[in-house]
């Protein structure tokens, strides 16, 4: 235990963050370093608990307590092997992860929790900066071949933790680039393109093969990779978004997220797109959907000069600290308040959107909107609503932005070919404990088994998934497990 009495000494302090008027006139990241000082004093905060709940808040089971101790003592290289036995990609959790483990730490009983997201990105970074991070190359290949079909943060932990097992691996990614959602799905301001293609480039090093503009089930054979791969990992993600089907939804100015989003992110990366330029400069821009999706959209309007922007929410407004229902450890469903609301937005819950409106052009010019009145269950949460009577209106909407989540991962191409069997939501089915697919040599992980979920668990499904298939390949394996991985690289 680094500091016995921080956590009585030192409260909860975050690092600062470029001005919201300067932010607003780029992509860049905002938010700044902890001085070394600062960071020393964050970690002795950890109180080295009999029972660290943080690890089972976190889906990867991070040995949070351990690395605190090391940043204390100054003991960089040790903090980096401790976080990375563990974690493959701290430096996408330490940006995008809500931080569960948070929620579980047992100081933020009575106390702000400590501060682990940012000493997770701490780490990482310093380790960088010092060259501890190195290509983690296998000492001798098996001659099996793997194809993992996704780029995302579940296809690269898988790909990451089977390279390592000594299989050779080859990525296939649809896009032009690797990432998948970490590369067209979150905003630069939030995660800048080149901590992924930094991350790339040492799995290059490790051997990890890399094809692009590779869709498998269009321009990339199944047949193929079923005849040349050992195994084939399914990561593609849950890329289908839910519709709002009413009436004006083909009304040129209604579009998902994600077509903004991505549109975005391109012409940050000066890369050129097909689709129609949508823009939120000067328009008056409804987000639908209160989700962390939604606010990457606030803050993408925002820095595109919009005129106003507002987001709804349909279900009603979360508390802002922890109910009877929500009792510690359990991850709490409060008031979330991002760096895009604070940038400017106006926010509204119970509100449901009844039909989009447009002029004689085809083109969206408002929303017709009602309040909701909702009845809430035993347990806290909301069970059925009604419409508030007299609450119907007109609001001015130029752009509409819908960003209700994904219902499952596409289903033409790939997965009807194949012939995989799906779950019940329309996910691919998949035994709880071994990631198989009812074809023997196909496995499945993160949000494509799971459904639309957080990065952390994305990884985690990678790197549970890759043990699976080294199993299945080898009839055993020395991965290590979520509760055991320090323990075996130690």
């Amino acid at each position: 235990m680094g500091k016995p009495t921080g956590f009585i000494e030192f409260t909860r302090e975050l690092p600062s963050k470029r001005p919201v008027a300067e932010r607003l006139k780029d992509y860049k990241e905002f938010v700044e370093h902890l001085p070394e000082e600062k960071l020393n004093q964050q970690s002795g905060r950890c109180m080295n608990c009999g029972v660290p709940f943080c690890h089972s808040g976190c889906p990867l089971g991070n040995v949070i307590p351990e690395f605190n101790d090391a940043i204390y003592n100054k003991s960089w290289e040790e903090a980096y092997d401790i976080l990375t036995s563990t974690n493959n990609f701290p430096e996408f959790t330490g940006r995008i992860c809500p931080a569960p483990c948070e929620s579980a730490c047992v100081l933020g009983i009575n106390q702000p929790p400590v501060t682990i997201e940012e000493i997770e990105k701490h780490i990482i970074e310093i380790a960088f900066d010092k060259g501890f991070v190195k290509p983690r190359k296998p000492n001798v290949r098996t001659g099996k071949k793997i194809a993992v079909v996704g780029s995302g943060p579940s296809g690269l932990a898988a790909a990451a933790q089977l390279n390592y097992a000594g299989h050779q691996v080859t990525v296939f990614e649809r896009d032009d680039a690797p990432g998948g959602l970490l590369r067209y799905g979150i905003p630069d301001f939030k995660l800048e393109k080149w901590v992924i293609d930094r991350r790339v480039s040492v799995m290059e090093q490790e051997g990890i093969i890399f094809k692009c503009n590779a869709n498998v089930g269009v321009n990339v054979s199944i047949n193929d990779l079923l005849r040349e791969f050992h195994a084939i990992v399914l990561a593609g993600g849950s890329t289908v978004p839910r519709n709002l089907p009413i009436p004006g939804r083909e009304l040129k100015g209604v579009y998902f997220a994600m077509e903004f989003l991505k549109q975005q992110n391109k012409r940050v990366a000066n890369l050129p797109f097909e689709a129609y330029a949508i823009l939120a400069t000067h328009k008056n821009v409804v987000v639908i959907g209160g989700g962390d999706t939604g606010s990457d959209c606030v803050g993408t309007s925002n820095r595109h000069g919009a005129k106003t922007v507002t987001q709804f929410e349909l279900l009603p407004k979360p508390p802002e600290s922890r109910t009877s229902n929500m009792p510690w450890p359990t991850y709490p469903m409060t008031l979330k308040i991002t760096s895009s609301h604070e940038e400017g937005a106006d926010r509204y819950w119970a509100i449901a959107t009844k039909n989009f409106i447009g002029d004689e052009n085809g083109n969206l010019s408002a929303l017709n909107i009602v309040d909701l009145e909702w009845t809430i269950s035993d347990d806290g949460r909301p069970a059925k609503f009604v419409e508030k009577e007299g609450s119907e209106r007109e609001i001015p909407c130029e752009l509409a932005l819908l960003a209700m989540g994904f219902v499952h991962p596409q289903h033409e191409g790939l997965i009807n070919q194949l012939g995989i069997e799906l779950d019940e939501r329309g996910n691919v089915k998949a035994t709880e404990q071994a990631f198989q697919t009812n074809i023997h040599k196909i496995f499945t992980a993160g949000d494509m088994r799971r459904g639309q979920s957080l990065v952390v668990w994305a990884i985690s499904e990678g790197r549970e998934c890759a043990r699976k298939v080294d199993e299945y390949l080898m009839g055993h394996s020395l991965l290590e497990t979520k509760d055991s991985s320090y323990i075996v690289n130690s």
